[in-house]
């Protein structure tokens, strides 16, 4: 069975900003069909590298975090270190990295945990 995709433009106006679309899309996908109600709830983020801008606007993730929060979880922004050496490849550096780069909990509503711990070593094998 085909995948239902989900879509918008890039075209905004007065009526129709670019966060009010992103809101839009997400609950025709059925984010509100989804149980958050007391759950912690994990937005994986790229927070982007220093120097670089190819990451999303703060304000989005905002957008998510608002959804989640108005049906009750408890969200946080979060993703791993890097292996390689630069900004992401430990927690404090890459949280450093994330609020110049504007998240914060008070540009997003939430706080930042980096799943994978201070440096990048605390993990599971799972089998699959």
């Amino acid at each position: 069975m085909a995948s239902e995709v989900f879509f918008s433009t890039l075209n905004a106006d007065p009526n129709h900003n670019l966060l009010q679309k992103l809101e839009k899309l997400v609950r025709k996908a059925g984010i509100d069909k989804i149980d958050f109600n007391g759950k912690f709830t994990a937005v994986k983020i790229h927070f982007g590298e220093l120097g670089n801008m190819a990451y999303l606007r703060p304000d989005y993730a905002a957008v998510i975090i608002g959804i989640i929060k108005e049906m009750g979880g408890k969200p946080f922004l979060t993703d791993c270190n890097t292996l390689y050496t630069g900004w992401r490849s430990n927690a404090i550096d890459h949280q450093d990295t994330a609020m110049k780069h504007g998240y914060t909990p008070f540009s997003t509503g939430a706080q930042i945990i980096i799943a994978d711990g201070l440096k990048g070593l605390d993990y599971k094998l799972v089998i699959v």
